[in-house]
């Protein structure tokens, strides 16, 4: 942690000084760029034809490049062309310095190949101060973005391990104690006292319980901040496999539409979603005929998806606990619920830019809408 510390440290102290690239084939322009931009927090690079100009655009970490338009072999737009083609410096900030003319079609194939400003010769002291200050600001905001970003992904993965270290750790007694309680029926056997089996059924239904929640989390923890590889789905297909892996009771049916979208996605993180809303769908209906409706609406840019039920339902002022974590509206002893899941399933849909609510009346069924980005 020490040592991931101070390279991070190393970097931000890197941004003190950056790197600028300018390129003219002509030194008395070199000279005049060089005497407006000198600065104790600038490094100033020299380049006078575009091949030289690449060479070191791939070999150092440039901030901004000024480069003339107009240069023998190799002009500024094929350089920026070959820039904007590479992934090393694809993002660098190109201000194009030209004394040709002003008119829009060259302004517009400048910005094609990636400029993002425009110099114009006889050149504006003040204008060139100002316009390199700006782009050299957001260089730097960029680069400390991405240093704070690489320190946050380590403190996760720190964050990852630390759970699953205690997890473990809160599993070796557990399993110790339903060791101890089954041994304690097989010793007592049908001499057993109804008290005392009422009382080792209850240190199972905890222990198992305890287990869970363990589980639960470790499982929160990894599909929160997993990324998997995205495919193909078939969401009817999708579907159909949650229900066989329910294993869903005579009394319930579940309907949904026989066209459902085909998605490109992570499909563990979607069927996790799905399995969860249909679940809770299931396990908290009350009814003789229990009904669970499925339908999905395509909002052009996102689909909408709704997950209904004819159940308990639940009151309004409960809408948002119910997401989260730990939280559950129903007696443990009556429901063995972790209060993890819709946690789960909230973490999921935000992180895919979309977003989950509730329409309910209590005692009329729920329906759990949710949009998923295309």
């Amino acid at each position: 942690m020490i040592a991931s510390d101070k390279r991070q440290e190393v970097a931000v102290a890197e941004l003190a000084i950056l790197n600028i690239l300018l390129v003219d084939d002509k030194d008395e322009n070199l000279i005049s760029l060089e005497s407006i931009l000198e600065n104790p927090k600038r490094r100033l690079l020299k380049a006078h034809s575009g091949n030289e100009a690449l060479k070191i655009a791939f070999e150092e970490e440039i901030s901004v490049i000024l480069l003339d338009v107009q240069m023998p072999e190799m002009d500024g737009f094929e350089v920026a062309r070959i820039l904007n083609e590479n992934p090393k410096t694809r993002d660098i900030a190109i201000i194009f310095v030209t004394a040709i003319s002003k008119e829009e079609k060259y302004a517009l194939q400048g910005y094609e190949e990636g400029a993002v400003d425009y110099l114009h010769k006889p050149l504006d002291i003040n204008i060139v101060k100002a316009k390199v200050a700006v782009f050299e600001k957001l260089y730097r905001s960029k680069q400390e973005l991405k240093v704070y970003a690489e320190k946050t992904q380590q403190i996760n993965k720190q964050l990852d391990e630390f759970v699953y270290i205690v997890s473990h750790d809160l599993k070796a007694p557990l399993r110790g104690l339903s060791s101890v309680t089954s041994f304690l029926e097989d010793e007592l056997g049908k001499d057993i006292k109804p008290e005392v089996k009422d009382l080792l059924e209850m240190v199972k239904s905890r222990t198992v319980r305890m287990q869970n929640l363990i589980d639960g989390i470790l499982h929160y923890s990894r599909m929160a901040n997993n990324k998997t590889e995205k495919e193909i789905i078939k969401l009817s297909e999708l579907i159909a496999s949650i229900i066989d892996l329910l294993s869903i009771p005579n009394h319930v049916r579940i309907e949904y539409p026989d066209q459902l979208p085909t998605m490109f996605d992570e499909k563990i993180k979607l069927h996790e979603v799905f399995q969860n809303l249909i679940s809770n769908a299931i396990v908290h209906n009350d009814k003789e005929k229990a009904e669970v409706k499925i339908s999905c609406v395509d909002k052009g840019a996102h689909y909408e998806f709704a997950v209904a039920d004819n159940g308990v339902g639940i009151k309004k002022e409960h809408f948002e606990k119910i997401f989260g974590v730990f939280q559950t509206l129903q007696s443990k002893d009556r429901h063995e619920s972790t209060g993890i899941g819709l946690t789960i399933v909230k973490k999921i849909i935000e992180q895919q830019g979309g977003k989950i609510w509730i329409e309910s009346e209590h005692g009329k069924g729920a329906t759990f809408k949710f949009t998923w980005n295309k």
